[in-house]
């Protein structure tokens, strides 16, 4: 039988109350993401049916969104690394969907990490965004990372479909 979706099976210890909903759905999507990949041929990862964006990328863009979030939430701005990870998402590499997903669990990882430790004080505190430094809050990026997220796991579960019909 299969389990409850993730925010079905309670709280998570350590999250913050107001964090819990990020959290469960970064579990989630994680989940689901490895149901769909489980099996998948690494020759598909680049192909792009119908100009849709490559499984790969979404993998990528994925973890580099979280990344990037969550360095904005914490106030800070974004490192030469992380600018160049931007860079190179939509790029196709000699890399596995096992690497890819190796990836995205490690950052799933330092993500909820960062949320275990986002004082629940801050959340209403003001962030900018980039080098515009546009308007958010510390909930407004964490919560945009969960449905970012979300977003992504939704196109790639039908770019999935696609390539293997």
């Amino acid at each position: 039988m299969a389990q409850p979706e993730v925010w079905m099976r309670g709280t998570l210890p350590g999250i913050p109350a107001l964090l819990q909903p990020v959290a469960h759905a970064l579990l989630q999507a994680q989940e689901e993401i490895h149901a769909l990949l489980q099996n998948f041929p690494d020759t598909l990862l680049w192909q792009q049916p119908a100009g849709v964006a490559a499984v790969g990328f979404h993998l990528r863009h994925i973890a580099g969104v979280l990344d990037r979030l969550t360095t904005y939430a914490a106030g800070q701005a974004l490192s030469e690394a992380q600018l160049a990870y931007l860079a190179i998402e939509k790029t196709p590499e000699e890399v596995s969907a096992a690497m890819l997903l190796t990836a995205l669990d490690e950052q799933i990882i330092k993500t909820i990490e960062k949320l275990k430790a986002t004082d629940e004080t801050t959340l209403t505190a003001f962030r900018g965004v980039g080098r515009k430094q546009l308007p958010s809050t510390v909930i407004g990026l964490l919560f945009h990372a969960a449905e970012h997220t979300m977003r992504h796991t939704g196109q790639l579960l039908v770019t999935v479909k696609v390539l293997q019909s």
